[in-house]
């Protein structure tokens, strides 16, 4: 909505029964509700939201990052309204959302991916065979799923029934999906994201890359841009890589190519969010770009504001998740009444929140508060200015992750940028 506003474009928040003080719907220049607090009767409503659009007279949908922000069948249905989806084509969507299948078009396009199977796995028996060609150890990975769910690691052969067991089960209920796949199992990797925007004319430009290794359960929870790990000609090559498979797929607007980097430099790919991501802000931070902007602006029709394939990042930036959980109490949601918001200031601070003091912390939806980002110079700089930003954030009435962040941004091994996905897990029991 800041984006829009910048741009002179009206816009019309939508808003469940509880989020009806939320403050987003107090930013928009109209506010609309689209039905009670459980998601699946609001936000992932599609009649609910299309009717939001008509009745209000939108000309577009932005998505978010969340929700229905990765749904092909919303955005085949925005177009059926005359509505434009700022995001890309549902083809793309649709192509990229299954990951077995996405891995098998980012192979044929000739980007390098992760040994497994090809395609789903349609038995637990078949799943025996692939794990004997495949070796261990290795994931069970769910063929619709994202945000962490729906994948098991199993190191011996006798955990492979109970994995495939429990990843289906969490796949069919999260995701409508219970299809599987099998994935080699990289050990301690580092993960690195590139950031790319695209037009509609051809045009695919990337932006570098952000490392997103620090994660609880798969969840991100502190990115930087660019990568401790990254050279001039690493980020080359895979930004290349990025950029092909952008074009395999006919793509336009933002969207994320995801790889796993071994620690002999070799990169993988994962997978494509074809969608903005909650960490892009560090990427807007080292290259000027407003991410938002564009997508609004290709959606439009109009063609990239970004000169050139590749642009130079300039300086470093951290963004630190700050969610309302309890890492004493194995990070268990904390919802509530927020009786104190006050946030930190000062030069090359960013804060992105839709909360501030009187803000009920709803059990319904994702616990995220904040996003603190901050820019340096270099990183020694722009992580002396996070521990600095959050030494001034202050939240009272829920518990959140502020304290532990401050912690991992002293720990010596993050200091030095030895860091990988399993990082927090070996600091912190049960992360």
């Amino acid at each position: 909505m800041r984006a829009a506003r910048e741009l002179g474009v009206k816009t019309v928040a939508v808003y469940s029964e509880a989020d009806r003080d939320a403050v987003h719907v107090r930013y928009a220049d109209e506010a609309f509700p689209i039905g009670p607090a459980q998601s699946v009767h609001s936000y992932l409503h599609i009649p609910n939201i299309i009717n939001a659009a008509v009745q209000t007279g939108a000309e577009a949908i932005h998505p978010g990052y969340g929700f229905l922000s990765e749904n092909h069948r919303f955005a085949e249905v925005c177009g059926i309204w005359n509505l434009t989806f700022i995001g890309p084509p549902a083809e793309a969507i649709r192509l990229m959302g299954i990951k077995d299948q996405a891995r098998a078009t980012m192979a044929a396009a000739g980007l390098p991916v992760v040994p497994g199977s090809q395609g789903a796995v349609a038995s637990l028996d078949e799943a025996r065979v692939v794990a004997e060609s495949v070796g261990l150890p290795l994931l069970v990975k769910a063929s619709g799923g994202g945000g962490g769910r729906g994948i098991r690691i199993v190191e011996t052969m006798d955990q492979l029934e109970e994995a495939w067991e429990r990843a289906g089960r969490e796949a069919a209920s999260a995701f409508g999906n219970g299809d599987l796949y099998l994935e080699r199992y990289l050990k301690n990797p580092r993960h690195i994201e590139i950031q790319i925007i695209a037009d509609k004319y051809g045009h695919v430009a990337s932006l570098g890359e952000r490392e997103s290794s620090i994660q609880r359960r798969r969840q991100k929870i502190l990115e930087e841009a660019p990568s401790p790990a990254v050279d001039p000609e690493l980020r080359r090559r895979m930004s290349e890589a990025a950029r092909e498979a952008a074009h395999a797929v006919g793509y336009h607007s933002a969207g994320t190519m995801e790889f796993l980097l071994d620690d002999e430099g070799r990169f993988y790919f994962m997978e494509m969010n074809t969608r903005v991501q909650v960490e892009h802000a560090v990427t807007e931070m080292v290259t000027g770009v407003d991410i938002v902007k564009e997508q609004i602006r290709v959606a439009a029709g109009e063609p990239l504001s970004i000169e050139g394939d590749h642009l130079e990042l300039v300086g470093w930036s951290l963004e630190c998740r700050i969610n309302a959980e309890d890492p004493e109490q194995q990070f268990r949601p904390s919802p509530g009444l927020i009786t104190r918001y006050d946030v930190p200031q000062g030069p090359w601070v960013r804060i992105d929140s839709g909360a501030d003091a009187g803000t009920e912390v709803q059990p319904f939806y994702d616990s995220l508060l904040a996003k603190v980002v901050t820019w340096g110079r270099d990183r020694d700089e722009a992580v002396a200015r996070m521990a600095r930003a959050l030494s001034e954030f202050r939240i009272e009435g829920v518990k959140t992750t502020l304290e532990l962040h401050g912690q991992l941004l002293q720990d010596p091994e993050f200091r030095a940028g030895h860091i990988h996905t399993n990082f927090l897990g070996e600091r912190i029991p049960g992360a």
